[in-house]
This record gives C-alpha cells, sequence and structure tokens, in this order.
C-alpha cells in the first residue's frame, strides 16, 4: 500500500515552472504598446536580444513553440506540396499535430534519428529529392534539426554536426532551420555560446518557458526578409498579439536570470540518474543523461507498466509521464532543489521495492 503525502515535486517537464517574483514584478510594471502595430517597447527589446544571441539579423516572438517551428518550416516551404526532412523522433514531427501538413501542405520525409539525436548525414542527403528529378516525387526545400533533441533524452548535437548539415544544405540549395527548444540547455552542456551552435541555420526557434522557466512563448530568428514573411504568417495564425510586453518582460528576466541555473539543472539530472540506475530493477542509461532530461526503463512487466508507476509516484506527489509502456521520463528545472530531487530517488525506491518482481 502507497501512503499518500502532502509534498509535490513536479518532474513531468520543464514547462511546468512558475513565473518568479522578480518575473512577476516586471510584467506588472512593463512598459506596452500595441505590438501588431510594431510599437510594443518591452517586445522589440526581447527581439533585439534574442537576435544578438543568436547571431541573427532579426527576430520576432510567438506564442508558442509549435507555432514558432510551423511559421518558419512555411516561410522556407513556400509552395504547397514541397518536402521537409526532419528525425522520426523529432518533435516537430511527432508532437505538433502535423501542422506543417494540414495547415502548410508540407510533406514531412522523415531519417532515423540515433540514439545521439543526429540523423547520419549520408541518410539525410539519400532523402534530398532535387526539382530535376523524378516527377513523381516531392521537392525538398529544408531539413530540420533539433537541439537539444528531446525524445533521446535531451542530447546535445555537436557543433560539427551542425555544420556538415549546413554544408549540405547549401550544396542542394536547402534552407536549414533549428527546433531550439531547448537549445540554452546545449549551449550550457557543450559550452558554446548559441550564436555558435546555430551559425549554420536559416532560422531558429528558441522556446523561452522551456529550460530558462518563461511563463510564456518562444522566439523565431533569421534574416530580416525572413522575419518580414514570418510576421504575416504570425498574423495569419492568429497569433498577433496586442500588449505582449507583459509577457516580453517575464521572458527577459528569464533570459538575464535563469541561463546561469541551467548548469546546476544538468548536474541534478546527471546526481539522480545514477542514483535512479542504482535501484536494481530500473535502468538508466546516464551517460546518456547530457542536460535535464531522463529516462527510466522499466521492467518489462504486463501488470505494471510505465502508467501505473506514474500513477503510484503521483499518490506520492511525484509527477512524473509515461513516455512508452515500460519507460518514464523526467525533466529537472531551476525550482527542483536537492532535497527534491533526494525525495524522488526515495519514492522510486520505495516504490519498486515493494513492486513484486515477475516470475519467469
Amino acid at each position: 500500500m502507497v501512503t499518500p503525502v502532502m509534498r509535490t515535486v513536479d518532474l513531468r517537464s520543464d514547462t511546468v515552472t512558475k513565473p518568479t517574483e522578480s518575473m512577476r514584478s516586471a510584467m506588472a510594471n512593463a512598459e506596452v504598446d500595441d505590438d501588431v502595430l510594431g510599437n510594443d517597447p518591452t517586445a522589440v527589446l526581447l527581439e533585439r536580444e534574442v537576435a544578438e544571441i543568436a547571431g541573427k539579423e532579426a527576430a520576432m516572438f510567438v506564442p508558442s513553440g509549435t507555432m514558432g517551428n510551423l511559421i518558419s518550416v512555411l516561410v522556407h516551404c513556400d509552395e504547397r506540396g514541397s518536402e521537409v526532412i526532419l528525425g522520426d523522433d523529432s518533435h516537430i514531427h511527432i508532437y505538433e499535430n502535423g501542422g506543417v501538413s494540414s495547415l502548410g501542405g508540407v510533406h514531412p520525409r522523415t531519417v532515423k534519428n540515433e540514439e545521439d539525436g543526429t540523423m547520419e548525414i549520408s541518410s539525410i542527403e539519400a532523402a534530398v529529392r532535387s526539382p530535376k528529378g523524378d516527377l513523381h516525387y516531392p521537392v525538398t526545400k529544408l531539413i530540420c534539426l533539433e537541439n537539444t533533441q528531446a525524445n533521446c533524452g535531451g542530447r546535445c548535437l555537436p557543433i560539427e554536426y551542425i555544420d556538415k548539415v549546413g554544408v549540405l544544405a547549401k550544396k542542394h540549395g536547402l534552407k536549414l532551420h533549428i527546433d531550439g527548444a531547448r537549445i540554452f540547455n546545449a549551449s550550457v552542456a557543450l559550452g558554446v555560446p548559441v550564436k555558435r551552435i546555430v551559425q549554420a541555420a536559416d532560422s531558429v526557434s528558441i522556446c523561452l518557458s522551456k529550460g530558462i522557466g518563461a511563463p510564456v512563448g518562444s522566439v523565431i530568428v533569421g534574416s530580416k526578409s525572413f522575419i518580414t514573411k514570418a510576421r504575416w504568417l504570425r498574423k495569419t495564425l492568429g497569433g498577433g498579439m496586442r500588449q505582449i510586453g507583459v509577457l516580453c518582460a517575464a521572458a527577459l528576466v528569464a533570459l538575464r536570470e535563469n541561463v546561469a541555473k541551467l548548469e546546476d539543472d544538468h548536474k541534478k539530472a546527471k546526481i539522480l540518474a545514477e542514483g535512479l540506475n542504482r535501484i536494481e530493477r530500473l535502468r538508466v542509461n546516464v551517460a546518456a543523461v547530457e542536460t535535464n532530461i531522463i529516462y527510466i526503463d522499466l521492467p518489462e512487466d504486463p501488470k505494471f507498466g510505465a502508467e501505473d508507476a506514474c500513477k503510484s509516484l503521483e499518490i506520492l506527489g511525484v509527477l512524473v509521464i509515461p513516455q512508452t509502456t515500460f519507460r518514464i521520463r523526467i525533466v529537472l528545472h531551476h525550482q527542483i532543489s536537492d532535497s527534491d530531487s533526494d525525495y524522488v530517488l526515495s519514492c522510486f525506491e520505495k516504490l519498486f521495492s515493494s513492486v513484486p518482481e515477475e516470475k519467469a
């Protein structure tokens, strides 16, 4: 019998963070105007700051990473029926409602994501379909990467790899977009500035509400002409908002205060992963824990899978989500303390020492 407790530790995602007091203060005092008319000063400040961080000419705030990726794909794939190459385990392909197809008429061509989050360069090149090729096929216009790669465990794509994909894209006259939902995590883990990581990319979607804990929004960056087209699409998709300085003010605080906290999140994730891997019936690929995401593999017991484990942990106040039938995902963030991590580990130990092992 699992005894319920009052303590709650929410590890479902790094999107569950609450605005800090400094964020709330900044939101309350934000200087605002109508952003659809291009006049919100706090939005302009945020966009300039993110463009500088990414080393790109211009930037635009959007309500979500999904919208940021969708707009980016549609700007690059500006003819219906054109094709985007992306990972078979990528966020754009799996978790964004098929928007590139349903709203943009863009055909996704998937390439296998390796365990480290990359796609084989040769496989990407083999997937490219030229306008001079067979008329039965769609024409490739874009390659998408994801950094960090969430479904591969928050793995960081190496700079050398991204550069090679950039060279390949140019060779075939294609554009390169990076889904940088957790690009700050990658930057901290690799010890390299964001602008260097995304140097080869034509556009990047940078989430503000994941690793760095802003309450809402993403920013997409690229050339001035890219952002001009992106603003038209944002309006078409219903993403034009008015006094968004209230949201952008919190994002500026997140940029200035929380990027420095990511290293600590990564250390906590590694320590927790090592502890979980010591539990006899659990398996964690500790070497794959490079940032703030942990995947825990459970015994393949048909009577007690990941959903059952998550429900039992919830009774103890630990909130996590099932990734597959026998895999659980944990995501660390800046509002998780050392004490929280210790408590989570103790709950897993308690749970998996009380679940009888299935007999062959």
